[in-house]
């Protein structure tokens, strides 16, 4: 099937600073992708540059015409004090219809949070309404930036399974970005390592045993992000080198 997203040689800059070198990837629908990297490698510059808001430098980047991209952020901080309810933060800056937002709500795994005030709603219930203001206009391409920061392992575990069930049901691509790989490794059809290039792509099976992997998220790190030590003296492919015959240790 056609790529809804094509990177061809795509330099990113800011200023003089160049952020991601030569990066070729292609996004097909119904897959999941998962971006990973140290910060600094250039993650949160391939969203922007894939929503318009960061214009390459050089290369090109193809999508789908009329792509509709839904989008789930970090964070996002709300007034405590202001009073509004999840259907009303919904419907913020266009309104949508109760119907609408009932229908989101449900694919988002949360159909009774409507008439909530967003105020007392728990993390995990705030990122699943963060989720359903995503999936209103029924995406091809989902957007997950770092979506499960500050949920507990449970709580990112459940949050990743539901992406999966929204894919099924929408058939949209997921590309997400983030650090908790022994969660989201399951979920994802490519994982993509990224240091200011596209270190090395491939399955999830491929990358978990590549020596590059391991680097990143070496034992002992409980899935957080450990110091990245990859080692830049063997040729870059669109595979992780997963021949070497020495093993991280366990």
């Amino acid at each position: 099937m056609n790529a809804l997203v094509d990177f061809n040689n795509v330099n990113l800059k800011y200023g003089a600073q160049k952020v991601l070198e030569d990066v070729n990837i292609s996004i097909a629908p119904g897959e999941i992708v998962t971006i990973v990297g140290p910060n600094g490698s250039g993650k949160s510059s391939l969203l922007r540059a894939l929503i318009g808001a960061l214009k390459p430098a050089s290369g090109q980047i193809s999508r789908a015409m009329g792509l509709r991209i839904g989008y789930v952020p970090q964070k996002l901080h709300i007034d405590p004090t202001l009073p509004m309810t999840v259907k009303r933060f919904l419907s913020l800056p266009v309104k949508i219809s109760d119907t609408d937002a009932s229908e989101a709500l449900r694919r988002a795994g949360v159909p009774d949070l409507g008439s909530r005030q967003m105020s007392n709603l728990s993390g995990g219930q705030f990122q699943r309404v963060l989720l359903a203001r995503a999936l209103l206009h029924k995406p091809q391409l989902l957007l997950l930036d770092e979506a499960t920061q500050g949920l507990d392992q449970p709580g990112s575990a459940a949050f990743y399974h539901h992406i999966e069930k929204v894919r099924d049901e929408l058939n949209c691509a997921v590309l997400m970005i983030s650090h908790e790989l022994h969660v989201v490794m399951s979920a994802s059809d490519r994982v993509i390592c990224l240091n200011g290039h596209v270190c090395c792509e491939g399955k999830p099976d491929v990358v978990a045993s590549a020596p590059e992997y391991r680097a990143l998220f070496g034992s002992g790190t409980g899935g957080a992000l450990a110091l990245y030590r990859h080692d830049h003296d063997h040729v870059h492919g669109h595979e992780c080198d997963h021949d070497h015959s020495h093993e991280a240790a366990e």
